[in-house]
């Protein structure tokens, strides 16, 4: 028998170190070539670490939320052969790749949906000691907590018995189709209480959102906007072009509204070096569209919207989401932006206070649409209403170049064809 030491992979782009976010493997456990042994955190990207042998494991190199630096030992394999030492890095990492629950708050505003409860009826099981942790990554873990399904009695297809998000909806597809009706609900005193490690993404966004508060002297600026007519031009694009093109949300039109109005407020599309005391206005406006994922809030960057059509920006607002609610959006397309939009789609509100995306010295967010009973030329008329709650670096942004900024892109989205006036 023999030792195989993997080592923490060089997971490139210059990344030094990376935070160990969780295990899949104990002492003891048998593993095989390509399984998962654990997730590390990026800057802001999940990866996997796989098994580059087959053996047992007989020691680990950290414990999760340890910042680990790469080169370091990772794991200890028992494997067949000879009794040298054998050292590796972990073949290279695969990104993590999290299937979001089937309704959820999303850039296209479609309502989120609660947790579904798990079916009073299961489907087949798979006889496993209660105290087993059967093999599942960190998203099939949250997608299982999501619909309420134990994972020691799911069946796994994956490698080495791993379960896959597959298996997950095949289980709860044959225990509904066996349910029964629930039995009546009992009211019970609880006291139970669950310590969360704060690590991984989550410490990550923490890490950054008191970051941003702390440097930057936010204010908020919040208008009303009528947005009967960008809905309506929406509406008809979507029936004359949607089959073609795709259909629009109204992310697109807010995209074309900042690069407009950017124009002529360019100081709101720079990032501020505090230490440095530089401030760099960019031309490219590259924005940044805030996205919640089964591991936290992701901001992808829309690249050069400013040369990009309604449709091209769609297309794009739409794949960066899924590759981020995937886990597969890259370093680059995490990193980046001037200027950054937020939306809480149907849930968004009334009124929010977002918080900046440093270096960044503005971002936009956006409030849920309303009807409301309006005056318009002496008239009491029902009109689609929504506000937008923007937040301003104040050492950078005056609260008047604020309000005119936001104002601007009201009247962009309130008269749509001025969109396209060149």
């Amino acid at each position: 028998m023999g030792t195989h030491v993997i080592k923490m992979p060089d997971i490139g782009e210059g990344i030094a170190e990376v935070e160990l976010s969780q295990w899949h493997v104990k002492v003891g456990d048998l593993v095989v070539e390509d399984q998962v042994l654990a997730d590390v955190m990026t800057d802001k990207a999940m990866v996997d670490i796989p098994s580059p042998v087959h053996g047992k494991v007989i020691a680990l190199g950290g414990q999760p939320g340890e910042v680990m630096a790469v080169g370091s030992v990772l794991i200890s394999i028992e494997v067949e052969g000879a009794g040298n030492l054998k050292e590796s890095a972990a073949p290279a990492p695969v990104k993590e790749a999290p299937v979001a629950p089937k309704v959820e708050t999303t850039v296209d505003n479609k309502p989120a949906a609660a947790p579904r409860p798990a079916p009073a009826c299961q489907g087949p099981v798979v006889a496993r000691e209660a105290d087993e942790r059967p093999l599942a990554s960190p998203a099939v873990r949250k997608h299982a907590l999501d619909l309420g399904i134990q994972l020691r009695l799911v069946r796994g297809t994956g490698p080495a018995g791993r379960i896959l998000h597959e298996d997950l909806e095949a289980y709860l597809a044959q225990g509904q189709a066996n349910a029964s009706a629930p039995a009546a609900a009992a009211y019970t005193q609880r006291n139970d209480e669950e310590q969360i490690q704060v690590i991984g993404m989550r410490r990550k966004i923490a890490q950054r959102m008191q970051d941003a508060t702390q440097r930057a002297a936010h204010f908020s600026y919040v208008e009303e906007i009528d947005v009967t007519a960008i809905e309506e031009l929406r509406a008809h694009l979507n029936e004359k072009h949607g089959a073609s093109r795709g259909k629009l949300t109204l992310l697109p039109f807010l995209v074309r509204a900042l690069v407009v109005a950017l124009r002529d407020f360019p100081q709101m599309n720079a990032r501020y070096d505090d230490e440095a005391q530089i401030i760099t206005r960019l031309g490219a406006v590259h924005v940044g569209v805030a996205t919640q994922s089964d591991v936290g809030l992701m901001v992808p960057v829309v690249r050069h919207a400013e040369a990009r059509s309604l449709w091209d920006s769609a297309a794009e607002i739409s794949r960066l989401a899924n590759a981020a609610r995937n886990g597969k959006a890259s370093r680059d397309e995490l990193s980046g932006s001037t200027i950054t939009l937020t939306s809480l789609g149907a849930l968004g509100g009334i009124v929010s206070t977002p918080v900046l995306n440093l270096p960044e010295v503005a971002i936009v967010g956006v409030n849920k649409i309303v009807e409301r009973p309006m005056v318009v030329k002496g008239q009491v008329v029902i009109r689609k209403m929504m506000n937008l709650s923007s937040s301003f670096d104040h050492r950078v942004v005056d609260g008047m170049d604020a309000a005119l900024f936001i104002q601007a892109i009201r009247g962009l989205l309130e008269q749509p064809a001025t969109l396209f006036v060149e």
